[in-house]
């Protein structure tokens, strides 16, 4: 018992600061992409044609965040590097259009209306679906409970019953076997309630896309919030799409 005593207390605190997120990020992290439309040489679609989700588009050229896995296909494949990833974990937004970046600007997360705010600002509670996922993002969930990012110093905690909850986290594709069981979820959500498509099957379906046996994400009879890209989104991005939008980000905790 001692051992362990000592142990802990020469760890010290583990859990990280947001403000200072970016600095512990490895350096082989492979963040929000960045794309140089100077370099991109004209008739050139190797970057299209290596990407396996259809997330790159060219004239001009243009990532969608929700439809991309992060793989390094398009930066092997560009010859002038056109395409770099960064080491920037801002990645969630509250429009889906604003996923599709033709540079180096951050999608925006614009706050919830003040009474929402009110509402879920200091207690949220949220009820997830894995509506078919591979179990990634639902893994980079679990994390977030964990003593690094600790997500319950926010206020904010996952539940069993979607009658206790006060929002809804998405992950997966949404397969047909669980389309009802996502939209029964999100009925029994008591009035206000937020809607978290995280990672890029919920976006977009991902890598299933086109399949019939999935509807290619959240369904649009269920509004969506906020979106939260990755394959699978690192614990950061989802903390901070949902700080920023409860308008968290930046205070003291």
């Amino acid at each position: 018992m001692p051992g362990l005593i000592w142990t802990r207390l020469r760890q010290g605190r583990r859990t990280i600061d947001l403000e200072a997120a970016a600095e512990a990020l490895p350096e082989c992290f492979r963040g929000r992409p960045a794309i140089a439309p100077e370099r991109c040489v004209a008739g050139c679609n190797a970057c299209v044609e290596a990407c396996p989700t259809g997330a790159i588009a060219r004239d001009p050229l243009r990532i969608d965040l929700g439809r991309c896995v992060f793989c390094p296909g398009c930066t092997e494949a560009c010859p002038e590097g056109a395409i770099t990833y960064t080491r920037d974990h801002r990645l969630a937004s509250t429009e889906r259009a604003s996923l599709v970046i033709t540079g180096n600007e951050i999608p925006g997360v614009a706050r919830l209306e003040k009474g929402m705010r009110r509402i879920f600002g200091r207690s949220l509670r949220l009820r997830q679906v894995s509506a078919g996922g591979a179990g990634a993002s639902e893994a980079e969930i679990a994390a977030l409970g964990n003593v690094v990012f600790d997500l319950s110093r926010f206020g904010v905690q996952f539940v069993a019953s979607p009658r206790h909850a006060d929002g809804m986290v998405v992950t997966g594709p949404v397969s047909r076997n669980m389309a009802l069981a996502l939209r029964k979820t999100y009925e029994a959500i008591p009035t206000p309630k937020i809607v978290i498509a995280v990672g890029t099957e919920a976006i977009s379906g991902g890598l299933y896309r086109g399949s019939p046996d999935v509807l290619d994400g959240v369904p649009g009879d269920i509004p969506v919030d906020l979106y939260v890209p990755g394959h699978p989104p690192h614990p950061l991005t989802i903390l901070d799409g949902l700080l920023r939008l409860l308008g968290r980000l930046g205070e003291k905790v």
